[in-house]
């Protein structure tokens, strides 16, 4: 089994909001990648923008660059 590490998670309100933070991130080399929603969250489009914790910030940037709203973010052990 893989050891859980902490991530900085980010939900979105559409999936379109989760692509385009997707593709913000892939042309701008911010980690991470989406994943389906963990159970404990109960939001929005189902998807989430997953990332090492020590990239945090330039995800929170990276979602503000894209302009979109994030619906929540999160520090979780995945």
């Amino acid at each position: 089994m893989r050891e859980k590490t902490l991530r900085t998670v980010v939900s979105f309100h559409t999936t379109t909001d989760a692509l385009a933070v997707e593709t913000h991130c892939a042309a701008h080399g911010v980690p991470g990648r989406l994943i389906p929603l963990p159970t404990i969250i109960s939001a929005g489009c189902g998807m989430c923008w997953s990332a090492p914790d020590e990239a945090r910030e330039a995800v929170l940037a990276a979602v503000r660059d894209a302009g979109v709203d994030a619906e929540g973010v999160y520090q979780m052990l995945l």
